[in-house]
């Protein structure tokens, strides 16, 4: 005897299906959430014979600089992949608890970013900047007095960059545990955009790089 509650499961599933080819996970079409009152969407590449050219093409760069990083860049920092970063941005980002925090270069970040990030170059976040501290106080630290910050408050971030040959994100989470960032607030999303692009999920402010 057919299970009509396996047939009614079936006929969702081809109707989706045949709705869209390529999803992010069987039973997730799109991932929506929304940063400073703007809503973003992040879908799949639905050209199935796409491939990538150009940068995020590359197999091999120079090493130093651009060798590959340890899967754990630190103690208690959390590593995570796509489908993490799509829940820190439907339930952090949106919730107000969180920032995807992009830290390449303002040019590298023009070119293309995960919809929802924040531009923070890894630079900015040295001890040697004057104005770090300007930085950490609006990711949520409070002034303690005798130059000591209170993260207690201060949002998760998660943070990336190029892919898992760039050290632009392991130096910014370095830069952050130092200066007392608390580790269990940072996550590293070690494939980076080029990770993000190589699945054809949407990228913000520039043509997919195909």
């Amino acid at each position: 005897m057919t299970n009509p509650f396996l047939m009614a499961a079936f006929c969702v599933l081809a109707t989706a299906g045949s709705a869209q080819d390529v999803r992010i996970t069987t039973f997730k079409s799109d991932s929506t959430f929304t940063l400073n009152g703007q809503t973003f969407t992040v879908t799949r590449d639905q050209d199935t014979r796409a491939t990538l050219l150009g940068e995020y093409a590359l197999t091999s760069r120079a090493c130093p600089p651009h060798c590959l990083q340890p899967l754990i860049v630190a103690n208690g920092v959390e590593t995570v992949a796509e489908l993490e970063v799509l829940a820190f941005l439907e339930e952090n980002v949106t919730g107000g608890t969180g920032l995807l925090i992009d830290t390449r270069a303002p040019a590298d970040y023009g070119r293309g970013s995960i919809p929802g990030s924040v531009n923070v170059p890894f630079p900015t976040l040295a001890a040697e900047n004057r104005y770090r501290d300007d930085i950490l106080r609006a990711l949520g630290a409070v002034d303690q007095g005798a130059d000591v910050l209170d993260f207690s408050q201060a949002m998760a971030l998660a943070l990336y960059s190029g892919g898992p040959w760039s050290g632009d994100a392991p130096t910014a989470i370095e830069s952050l545990l130092a200066a007392g960032y608390p580790a269990e607030k940072l996550f590293y999303f070690r494939g980076g955009i080029q990770a993000w692009a190589h699945v054809g999920l949407t990228i913000q402010n520039s043509q997919n790089p195909r």
